[in-house]
């Protein structure tokens, strides 16, 4: 790698940025590391030991603490939900039983409202099936009516019930906060695009309502108690062709230049054919809201927040009482996205304040050398006006892909997961990786080609007066924080760091503000011969971006969705898609691994899993 821009990007930055407070370390520790200074930081307040980097059929966690699988697919999640059989599943069990592929993780305390850490209850998303490893009779070509009907119900949301006595963690069975919300669900549709014509079908003739939600990613939680689950790769459930030429473009924007190609559904589901239900595609691809307190309350598709392979959905109260919301469109050349909120957050409305998620303006972010513009996708502003497609603002949500290419974002390499760090009041942004960049093509914030293993960028909000982060402002300064891979591949991480990490996922922030994140390489595994897991790092003072391993998935699984309990003392991970396939083929008879259970007449099935040390106090240190 040339890491000749990188260098110089630094100085300039160092050269006219705007600190909040506190930040007069974040220069020493960036001359340090990522300049070669003289000045040696090796310092990290993690005080675990790094895992071995190994790929193995088992996870792993660091000396001192011990990991536990709470609930893994197929086991009962409502109070009639019947014992797990792998053999004899059925859409009406799964329906009832913990959802395939969990991804995103949040903890709510109880009773609402509560900082209570050791009682509490989960929502989990699921994001996609591997029918391969669910059916032991599976045929790709020739996919059955009922396993698709599995496939369905295995998709969409989980709320359980958790507690803790002691270091373990159980789920509470018959728990009236239970729920399972599927593929099959109704939910609303809210916000500037609920009515619009393109998400009408002759089911929901009013464009209001849709059944199921599909592709769920990372999220968010708001300051009122709900969860945002955030729907991505929705292109993968749809086949069928249309022949009308605009509407053959606009499913190309999102992904739908091959339909079908991962899954099957519309040959034995209408609805999932574009031919027969042309609007159906646009009714997915948003961000949803779920209260986890109320098994009752109808989810809710918030269109305000655009339309795009959703990776995030995470919530600050900016200075000015605005809810904002940070997202990242999940796929190379995308774009990073914040939303402002039009009132403000009333901590007394409670649930009310939902209407802050339908009311206030997306925004697009491009990035130069001397700092991050966020630019407003509003319909009759700049490009966005009728004569170039867009006549409403509903048309601008629908297709934020092109409005924002139209104001000259800057395309990322792959935007995942942003975090707020609770501390500092930075923003964190996972670019997981874009082997597609050309050298001709690197910028200032995307400055590898072929960049394989990716990297993370900080975000600096201004300071208001009183020195606290102004989220709402138009501009921000920014750095590159790491760069993911091997000192081969140009890795680059604070002085000290021993280990190496590729495809940086999902993250978030224990209490003290230290930076803890989840890797995803793929099918990669094999080929860079580490194990995906979670890696934690300080993101100010003398271990700022030193990195330690601390846990690691089984083979062919990545981590995912972690999560912290309020007083830092358990950390929730989401271990996806163990067994799947590294190069050659994994199937249900003949897994890589059988995590978590290792029988021989049960599959690999994904896991929510609970961290806890063993003397009880802070994961970390």
């Amino acid at each position: 790698m040339n890491s000749t821009p990188f260098a110089i990007l630094a100085r300039e930055r160092l050269s006219r940025r705007r600190f909040i407070a506190g930040a007069s370390s974040l220069v020493a520790a960036l001359y340090a590391t990522q300049l070669g200074g003289c000045e040696q930081r090796r310092g990290s307040s993690l005080t675990f030991k790094s895992l071995s980097q190994t790929i193995a059929d088992d996870d792993a966690v660091a000396a001192g603490y011990q990991a536990t699988p709470i609930i893994r697919w197929g086991d009962p999640v409502m109070p009639d939900a019947p014992p797990f059989d792998p053999k004899k599943l059925t859409p009406a069990d799964q329906a009832l039983q913990f959802g395939y592929n969990n991804d995103f993780v949040a903890y709510f305390p109880l009773p609402r409202g509560s900082t209570q850490s050791d009682h509490g209850l989960l929502f989990v998303n699921h994001e996609y099936t591997n029918p391969e490893l669910m059916f032991p009779d599976y045929d790709p070509a020739n996919q059955t009516a009922v396993q698709t009907q599995v496939e369905l119900m295995a998709h969409g949301a989980s709320v359980v019930e958790v507690a803790r006595e002691g270091r373990t963690w159980e789920v509470v069975a018959n728990s009236a906060f239970a729920r399972r919300i599927t593929g099959d669900t109704m939910i609303a549709i809210s916000g500037p695009a609920a009515g619009h014509y393109r998400l009408m079908t002759a089911e929901d003739p009013t464009g209001t309502r849709v059944r199921g939600t599909l592709g769920n990613c990372a999220g968010g939680t708001t300051p009122w108690g709900t969860a945002l689950t955030c729907e991505e790769n929705v292109q993968s459930y749809f086949g069928g062709s249309t022949t009308d030429e605009l509407d053959a473009y606009r499913l190309s924007i999102m992904g739908f230049a091959a339909p079908g190609r991962f899954r099957p559904w519309h040959t034995s589901m209408a609805r999932f054919d574009v031919a027969q239900v042309p609007n159906e595609p646009a009714r997915f691809g948003w961000v949803v809201e779920v209260d986890p307190y109320d098994p009752h309350a109808l989810p809710v598709k918030r269109t305000a927040l655009g339309r795009f392979k959703h990776e995030a959905a995470t919530t600050v109260v900016a200075v000015d009482g605005s809810l904002v919301v940070y997202m990242g469109d999940d796929e190379a050349g995308q774009y990073l996205y914040r939303y402002v909120s039009q009132g403000v957050f009333d901590p007394g409305r409670g649930a009310a304040n939902s209407i802050l998620l339908d009311e206030g303006t997306l925004y697009v972010a491009r990035f130069d050398a001397d700092g991050l513009s966020w630019l407003p996708l509003v319909q009759g502003q700049g490009p966005l006006t009728a004569a170039n497609g867009f006549s409403s603002q509903a048309e601008v949500l629908i297709d934020v892909r092109l409005a924002a290419l139209a104001l000259g974002a800057t395309p990322m390499d792959r935007p995942e997961d942003v975090e707020v760090d609770p501390v500092n009041g930075r923003v964190y942004v996972m670019l997981t990786n874009n082997t597609s960049r050309a050298a001709a093509q690197t910028d200032p914030a995307n400055p590898r080609a072929n960049n394989e293993h990716g990297h993370i960028l900080e975000l600096v909000p201004p300071a208001s007066p009183d020195g606290t982060p102004d989220h709402s402002a138009d501009r921000f300064q920014w750095d590159v924080f790491l760069l993911a891979g091997d000192a081969a591949s140009g890795g680059r991480y604070g002085e000290g760091t021993q280990v190496w990490m590729s495809s940086p996922d999902n993250c978030a922030f224990d209490p003290k503000g230290r930076l803890w994140i989840a890797s995803d390489q793929g099918k990669k595994q094999a080929v860079h011969g580490i194990a995906d897991g979670m890696f934690a790092c300080d993101t100010d003072g003398e271990g700022r971006a030193v990195l330690k391993f601390f846990y690691a998935v089984p083979r062919g699984a990545e981590c995912c969705g972690p999560c912290f309990t309020p007083d830092g003392k358990t950390l929730f991970v989401a271990v996806q898609h163990p067994g799947e396939g590294e190069g050659s083929e994994s199937s249900f008879g003949a897994p890589s691994t059988r995590w978590p259970d290792f029988k021989d007449d049960m599959p690999p099935r994904p896991s929510i899993v609970a961290i806890v040390k063993d003397d009880g106090r802070q994961i970390g240190g």
